[in-house]
């Protein structure tokens, strides 16, 4: 009895390793296929670097995810808020839908090393520091244009007399939006590179291509800090990349303050405060990232136990019984042909008992377990492979309600995941991890 229990945890391990591989497998191959890992880091960068991104740029498909989103809901809520909203998504639907198929967060790909002198800090093209500039680069031009077709003897400003204008203020009208923006060492868009594109710029030569973008999906912190110290030191200091920072309103300036005071503006301990503030935001994004992902897993898990119509308690009850079966055979010898009938129920009317137990005892219950998938293969060494369809039985296991009690633990059981089982059958059948250095006794 311990043999045949012990055969029997075995193969459930076996059959919940072997499922959980095929979901572990079709999720990685989706997230792989959309990029959606290294979508994900670069949505939270242009976040925390750049800045939220203007509401304006709301596509159909954002639409389409925020209306299913407010399906079922009595209090409606605006689409999106009037300073911006995040890259970053905020759903499940957001991750595996608007993430992969809308606006690309990612910096495009260049071949190029790290240039010697990198570009000036300018606004991102579609975030809402850049929407500002333009906004006040307009009313600048209105201001000036009407300043300059103003009639003879006008004042430039009405509490003042005609030719006492305030000099100040009049320096202010007529002053260039693109020196203005050159002084500050922030450009209008266009003009510069974006804080997150600097940021690709010094990480570009451990970069490959994936449809013209990036693919990073992991950067380590030491290298991040040591990327923020190379983008301070050419934009003339740390003190004066905050600064720039806090005029694009950048989420990034203000952990860089406090990292910087506590580093009591030591250089050295500046670098190693960044690296494990990102440290801490990345293990936050990763968290975040796997929260989203859990429900996927949960997705592909029920798919998965449902193609195969694996049912645990089934399948428990088959190995149990063909270890039954083997030791009847086991005994024919003294006990005679009554240790067949058990399996007569399994043979068809008129096969030979002896044939027909040689073909139910030369199928184990772990390879019974696939076939009660809707499609199912047989291998001939003369014919090749025999494709055969069961959709019928397979809907009559979907529709018995005996049998959603095992789908029910075969789900639970694959949302431990593969590293669980293997772990497992590692233990239970005493199999030992190879370690360096180990030498055989």
């Amino acid at each position: 009895m311990i043999s045949y229990y012990a055969d029997l945890a075995i193969g459930l391990i076996l059959a919940f390793l072997l499922l959980s591989l095929v979901v572990s497998g079709i999720n990685e191959g989706i997230v792989r296929l959309l990029g959606i890992r290294s979508k994900f880091l670069w949505a939270y960068l242009r976040d925390t670097l750049d800045g939220a991104e203007t509401a304006d740029g709301t596509s159909r498909l954002d639409r389409i995810l925020e209306a299913l989103k407010r399906l079922g809901r009595t209090a409606r809520t605006p689409l999106t808020q009037e300073e911006g909203r995040s890259r970053l998504p905020a759903s499940v639907l957001g991750v595996f839908a608007r993430l992969p198929f809308g606006r690309d967060p990612r910096p495009a790909f260049s071949r190029q090393p790290p240039p010697v002198e990198s570009p000036p800090l300018a606004a991102a093209a579609d975030s809402v520091a850049a929407e500002q500039m333009a906004t006040e680069q307009m009313a600048t031009e209105q201001t000036t244009a009407g300043q300059a077709t103003a009639p003879a003897g006008a004042s430039a400003d009405p509490a003042h007399p005609a030719g006492q204008a305030d000099p100040v203020e009049t320096a202010v009208l007529t002053l260039d939006p693109a020196q203005d923006g050159a002084a500050g060492g922030v450009l209008p868009p266009g003009q510069g590179k974006s804080m997150a594109e600097l940021l690709h710029e010094r990480l570009q030569e451990i970069d490959h291509a994936k449809r013209g973008r990036t693919s990073i999906a992991d950067i380590p912190p030491a290298r991040f800090a040591v990327a923020v110290m190379e983008i301070a030191t050419e934009h003339g200091g740390v003190e004066a990349l905050m600064r720039d920072l806090d005029a694009l309103k950048s989420p990034f300036s203000r952990p860089l303050k406090a990292v910087w005071d506590r580093a009591s503006h030591d250089l050295e301990a500046f670098r190693r405060g960044v690296e494990d503030w990102f440290d801490g935001e990345m293990e936050r994004l990763s968290l975040l990232y796997r929260r989203y992902v859990r429900w996927v897993l949960v997705a592909l898990g029920l798919v998965v136990t449902l193609v195969f119509s694996m049912d645990s308690l089934e399948y428990g009850k088959t190995l149990l019984r063909d270890n039954a079966y083997r030791s009847a055979v086991t005994a024919f010898g003294q006990t005679g042909p009554q240790a067949l009938e058990p399996l007569r129920e399994q043979c068809e009317p008129g096969q030979d008992p002896y044939a027909c137990v040689t073909d139910v005892l030369s199928t184990p219950a772990f390879v019974k377990i696939f076939t009660n998938a809707p499609v199912s293969v047989t291998m001939d060494a003369s014919d090749g492979p025999a494709w055969a369809w069961h959709g019928g039985d397979w809907w009559r296991r979907l529709t018995s309600p005996g049998h959603w009690p095992g789908f029910l633990i075969t789900l639970i059981a694959l949302l431990f995941g593969a590293p669980f089982w293997w772990d497992i059958l590692r233990r239970v059948s005493g199999l030992r991890a190879r370690t360096s250095g180990s030498t055989p006794s």
